[in-house]
């Protein structure tokens, strides 16, 4: 059975703009540098809810290393775009100090979510943190990030699909699809 190339997410038409296959491909690649860049290590990853949950999944069952995961939820969406406020809505629950973190995101648009959790990280006294995204708007970017794994750039655009929502829904389709 064929998948639609474009589809009705409440009140907005989306088309497919990234296929599985290829984000599979790049999470894939992703995954076996991360295999060598922390080789001999245990790395912790803190997935941020609830986009990155389908992104998490697939880029762990590709890890090889010793390793654990811990789920943080940060708000700053509503609608289709940025509040610029962060909202802490779930915790750490895990010990990080003197642990390698990779922060699990999403998709990484102005950088604010990601420096507020970096500068919220850095006082539990973690090892090092790096930042791995499946998408990363780098026209977007307001703060300064070192992004060191990312899966995918994209332009300026309105995007859902593969854990992405527009207002809680769309997150189920196994492609990304843009605005239209």
């Amino acid at each position: 059975m064929q998948r639609s190339r474009i589809i009705k997410v409440k009140d907005k038409t989306f088309a497919v703009s990234i296929s599985e296959r290829t984000l599979k491909g790049q999470i894939k690649r992703i995954a076996e540098q991360i295999n060598r860049d922390y080789e001999g290590k245990k790395p912790v990853f803190l997935a941020v809810l609830n986009g990155s949950f389908i992104f998490a999944a697939d880029l762990l069952r590709e890890i090889d290393l010793p390793c654990e995961i811990s789920f943080v939820k940060l708000a700053s969406y509503q609608g289709t775009s940025s509040t610029g406020t962060i909202r802490e809505v779930i915790g750490l629950g895990i010990d990080i100090t003197n642990r390698p973190v990779i922060i699990l995101e999403d998709i990484v648009d102005t950088g604010l979510t990601m420096a507020h959790m970096i500068d919220t990280l850095k006082k539990q006294n973690p090892a090092s943190i790096d930042i791995c995204t499946l998408l990363l708007k780098p026209s977007k970017l307001q703060v300064k990030l070192d992004v060191r794994y990312c899966c995918k750039q994209i332009p300026d655009d309105f995007v859902v699909g593969y854990g992405l929502d527009y207002d809680g829904f769309g997150r189920n389709t196994k492609d990304i699809y843009t605005i239209i």
